[in-house]
């Protein structure tokens, strides 16, 4: 939660938009002095008000709730960089929601690794009636995501995403594994 800042002085100082004849009360001034240190984070907020809005300059916590606000996939563990990356395209996935790249790119975002995705599906067109149909009679889609020190708790995370991301009618299968280790030379 948003706080005050100890010596945060207001950019609109009350003291001096006072009629004259309170210029020099000392009472008058404590007092809209005391309203100008309540008043200072509410101006300063106001002041930087864009930046809120824009992931990469808005406070982490603020960023949190931001990513509520519009729908970014976050379950609150990830890291800041990619918590900052996830509400910055959380716009771009909600249109491209339930497409390869959609899943993609969601899956890629959580995790920081690029899945591997199988479906069967497919599309082409031909000249002449009756043609072969591509891809398969069963509808399937299959995701595997390799992360160098996988956890329990992945594999939950990645069914989560996919369930939200992938095309309504289609159901899935997800894996979670341990990536590769090539040799450091």
């Amino acid at each position: 939660m948003r706080g005050s800042v100890d010596g945060l002085s207001s950019s609109v100082p009350i003291g001096g938009m006072l009629p004259a004849v309170f210029a020099d009360d000392d009472l008058a001034q404590r007092f809209v002095g005391g309203l100008d240190e309540v008043m200072a984070p509410i101006l300063n907020v106001l002041d930087c008000l864009p930046a809120y809005f824009d992931p990469a300059l808005a406070p982490v916590d603020f960023t949190r709730w931001l990513a509520t606000w519009v729908g970014a996939e976050t379950d609150g563990t990830e890291p800041e960089p990619r918590l900052r990356a996830a509400v910055a395209a959380a716009a771009y996935l909600h249109r491209v929601r339930g497409t390869r790249r959609g899943l993609s790119e969601t899956v890629r975002l959580a995790f920081g690794v690029e899945p591997e995705i199988s479906e069967s599906g497919g599309a082409d067109w031909s000249a002449r009636p009756l043609g072969p149909v591509p891809g398969e009679p069963r509808p399937h889609l299959h995701v595997t995501v390799r992360l160098p020190d996988p956890g329990p708790a992945d594999e939950h995370r990645l069914d989560t995403l996919v369930a939200a991301a992938r095309p309504a009618h289609m159901p899935y299968t997800v894996k979670v594994t341990a990536a590769e280790r090539t040799p450091e030379r």
